[in-house]
């Protein structure tokens, strides 16, 4: 099976090159971010790719934007998520493009190597492998219809700090971002939560008040 994997954990990276190729596999490219993961794909047009979900340059979820971006641009590809947050917004979107050959699994769940290494050649062969988790968080996010579910870990951060009346220049400083970066977190929330066009400081009241009843 001739494999790309996309993790920016350098350990862990190496290890999965050496897990896999150990076991016959080629692995045809390891990449550390989601740029390089689409051209990795592009280059050796690999059977499966194993991405995680956060990734440079804000480890939020630009592995699995990175990995909706790939399966868009090569339908046959197999894909496994594999990584220790669930991102329900863009897992559904993933999803929602077609399951088959789709597997999202969680780290620390897998407690076999046989079981990851079952997974790979289930997704290779068109099959959608999901941890029940996963599973249970997509449809609990779908139930509550609750939008504070679309939040990224990152955006939650961004929000609950906005809550304690930070300015965006303070959470910046704080959370080692840039102030573009938090701007666009910002943006991202409001959109998220249906803040459409309005004065910057009454959605900011919106949406931290949204947060607190949540």
């Amino acid at each position: 099976m001739r494999i790309v994997i996309a993790e920016d954990a350098v350990v862990l990276r190496d290890g999965l090159c050496l897990l896999l190729t150990t076991r016959g596999h080629e692995v045809a490219a390891a990449v550390g971010d989601g740029d390089a993961l689409v051209a990795a794909v592009a280059e050796h047009r690999p059977d499966v790719a194993v991405v995680d979900v956060r990734m440079p340059p804000t480890h939020t979820d630009e592995g699995l934007r990175a990995a909706i971006r790939v399966r868009r641009d090569h339908p046959g590809l197999g894909l496994l998520v594999f990584s220790q947050y669930i991102e329900t917004r863009y897992a559904a979107q993933l999803l929602a493009g077609g399951a088959r050959g789709i597997g999202y699994l969680l780290k620390e769940r897998v407690a076999d190597v046989k079981d990851f290494l079952s997974a790979l050649d289930r997704i290779a062969a068109g099959e959608t492998v999901l941890d029940p988790e996963v599973v249970t968080q997509l449809m609990g996010a779908s139930r509550r219809g609750d939008a504070l579910a679309l939040l990224t870990p990152r955006e939650r951060e961004v929000l609950a700090m906005m809550a304690q009346g930070r300015s965006n220049s303070a959470i910046a400083e704080t959370l080692f971002l840039s102030y573009g970066s938090v701007e666009k977190h910002v943006t991202q929330i409001f959109t998220k939560l249906g803040l459409g066009p309005s004065d910057n400081d009454h959605r900011r009241v919106l949406a931290v008040l949204r947060y607190l009843q949540g």
